[in-house]
C-alpha cells in the first residue's frame, strides 16, 4: 500500500487548460472519491496517475516516488475501467491471470492469486466461463479480480459502475467498499454520482472547472459545504437555495430577509454585514411545518415513497424541496408554511457563492 500526493498539478491540452494546480493527499489505505459534473478534470486526473495522460506540470508521488516520467506498468497501480476492457475471446481465468503472464510468474504463484481473488469476489465457479457469457455485475467482478490479483500498492476505478442498471449498482457499491475493508489497499475512485461518493469515500474530492472546490469526509461537505457549488451537488434532493437580504441590526440577532418578505433566523456563527445579498440554504430535511409565520410556500407535487414524504414546492419564484418523515396529504396549489431548523442552515455570499462564517 502507498499513499498518493497529487502536489499542483496542470494539464493543458494544446492552449487549452484542463487542471489548474491541483494538489491533494491521499492517505495510504484510504478510498478517496473524486466527485464533480462531466468535464471537471477528475477523470484526466485519475489517468494522470495511472500514467495514461502526461503531467504538463507540477508532480505525482506515489508511495513517496515521483512518478512523473514513470511508465504505467512500473507505477504498481491497477486500474478498473467503466468498459471493464475483458478480452472476449478468453475466460475469466485468463482475463484474470494476462497480466500476471506478461510478468513472467511462476504457475503455483498465479494459481494462488486466482483462487484467492475469485473467492473474494464470488468468481470460482465462473473461472471457465467467457465474457459475453456473465452478467454486467459478473463482468465487472472479473474486471476487479483482474486488478486484485496484481496486489497493487493502489487501485484506481474509473466510473465502474456506470453501465450497471440502478439496483445492481446499490449491490456493487456494497461489495466495493466490503473488498476495500477486507484489502486495505489505497482507492482512488472516480464518479460523477454524490450517492456513490457519500457512501463509498472516507475523503471526499469536488471538483469543478479543473478546480479543486473542496476536501473532507462526507459528512463534513455535507454540513459543512465550502460554497454553493458544494452546497447544491452534495445531498439528494439537494440543499434549498433561497436568495435574501442580510439584517443584523435587529434585536433578535441576524436575520434572513427572503424575496417574498419573510424572516428567518440566520445560522449561527453566520457572518456577514448588514444588507448583504446573501443565499439562504437549508436541506429538505430540515424543514418542519409551522403553524404560522416561518416561510409560507405553494405546493406543486406530492410524492410519498413510504418511509418519506417528498414535497415540491414553490417560493416566490424558488424551487424548494422538502422531505417530512411524518406522512401528509397536501393539495397540489395549497399553502403551506416550513421553519428551517437553524442550527442546520446555511449563509452564503449571493456574489462569491462563499460560505459565510465568523473569522
Amino acid at each position: 500500500m502507498a499513499s498518493v500526493q497529487i502536489d499542483r498539478v496542470h494539464k493543458r491540452f494544446g492552449d487549452t487548460e484542463v487542471l489548474h494546480g491541483v494538489s491533494m493527499t491521499i492517505d495510504d489505505g484510504s478510498f478517496t472519491v473524486l466527485v464533480g459534473p462531466s468535464g471537471c478534470g477528475k477523470s484526466t486526473l485519475l489517468r494522470m496517475i495511472a500514467g495514461l495522460e502526461g503531467i504538463s506540470d507540477g508532480e505525482i508521488l506515489i508511495g513517496g516516488r515521483v512518478v512523473n516520467r514513470v511508465p504505467p506498468k512500473e507505477r504498481d497501480i491497477a486500474m478498473v475501467f467503466q468498459n471493464y476492457a475483458l478480452y472476449p475471446h478468453m475466460s475469466v481465468r485468463d482475463n484474470m491471470i494476462f497480466s500476471l503472464k506478461l510478468a513472467g510468474e511462476d504457475k503455483a504463484s498465479v494459481d494462488r492469486k486466482v483462487q484467492r481473488a475469485a473467492e473474494i469476489l464470488g468468481l470460482t465457479d465462473l473461472l471457465q466461463r467467457y465474457p459475453r457469457q456473465l452478467s454486467g455485475g459478473q463482468r465487472q467482478r472479473v474486471a476487479m479480480g483482474r486488478a486484485i490479483v496484481r496486489d497493487p500498492q493502489v487501485f484506481l476505478y474509473d466510473e465502474p459502475l456506470s453501465n450497471l442498471d440502478a439496483k445492481l449498482r446499490v449491490a456493487m457499491r456494497t461489495e466495493l467498499k466490503e473488498l476495500h475493508q477486507r484489502l486495505k489497499t489505497t482507492s482512488v475512485y472516480v464518479t460523477h454520482d454524490q450517492i456513490e461518493a457519500m457512501t463509498m469515500g472516507d475523503q471526499i474530492v469536488v471538483m469543478r472547472e479543473g478546480h479543486i472546490e473542496q476536501t473532507g469526509s462526507p459528512l463534513e461537505l455535507y454540513d459543512h459545504p465550502a460554497n454553493l457549488f458544494v452546497a447544491g451537488f452534495i445531498g439528494s434532493p439537494a440543499m434549498n437555495m433561497l436568495p435574501g437580504t442580510l439584517r443584523c441590526n435587529g434585536t433578535d440577532g441576524a436575520v434572513v430577509e427572503l424575496a417574498n418578505g419573510a424572516r428567518v433566523a440566520a445560522p449561527p456563527l453566520a457572518g456577514g454585514s448588514d444588507g448583504q445579498p446573501v443565499i439562504f440554504g437549508t436541506r429538505p430535511e430540515h424543514l418542519s411545518l409551522a403553524p404560522a409565520g416561518a416561510i409560507a410556500v405553494e405546493v406543486a407535487v406530492v410524492e410519498p415513497t413510504g418511509a418519506d414524504t417528498h414535497v415540491s414546492c414553490r417560493c416566490h419564484d424558488t424551487e424548494m424541496s422538502v422531505v417530512f418523515r411524518e406522512r401528509h396529504q397536501f393539495a397540489p396549489g395549497a399553502t403551506i408554511r416550513l421553519q428551517p431548523n437553524r442550527e442546520h442552515s446555511h449563509l452564503f455570499d449571493a456574489g462569491s457563492g462563499q460560505r459565510l462564517t465568523i473569522n
